[in-house]
């Protein structure tokens, strides 16, 4: 049984995909430059900023993808902690930078910001492979998601 949201009673438009991955790659990316690239990081802009985006974010969440799918957020977070501190650590070996240059309180928002988006990333798959529907298929599409997502962290991080 879903609660709420406008997917228990079908597909989500991918319109709405398409902007809240634009917006969020924007506020997100934001957030991270803010916590990691500015000399002395303003930390109470970094989450009045941060802390703003994501309580509006999760209220859009609830009301478009209902509780019990939102509940994949944590399921997420979870699962891909070892996947947030491997993709993050490279991105920042880019700039020659690395997680342990930073206080733990700096990776708050950005880490939020990755759990969110690879909720929709996740989410956005299972609608556009028509699995939203089809209990096999979804199944399958997120034992899938769970695979890549593996394969895609243990190769950063061996790389």
């Amino acid at each position: 049984m879903k609660l709420g949201g406008v997917a228990s009673s079908g597909k989500v438009p991918w319109f709405l995909y398409i902007f809240f991955l634009v917006h969020m790659l924007a506020f997100g990316g934001s957030g991270f430059f803010l916590a990691y690239f500015e000399p002395d990081p303003p930390v109470d802009l970094i989450f009045m900023h941060g802390g703003i985006a994501i309580t509006v974010y999760l209220v859009f969440y609830l009301t478009i993808f209902g509780l019990d799918e939102v509940k994949w957020i944590f399921i997420n977070a979870f699962l891909g902690l070892f996947g947030i501190i491997v993709e993050i650590d490279w991105i920042l070996s880019l700039y020659d930078r690395k997680l342990s240059d930073f206080p733990v309180y700096l990776h708050i928002i950005p880490f939020l910001y990755y759990i969110l988006y690879t909720f929709l990333i996740r989410r956005a798959v299972i609608d556009f492979s028509g699995s939203l529907n089809n209990a096999k298929r979804k199944k399958r599409v997120e034992i899938g998601y769970i695979v890549v997502s593996i394969i895609i962290y243990l190769v950063i991080y061996f790389v």
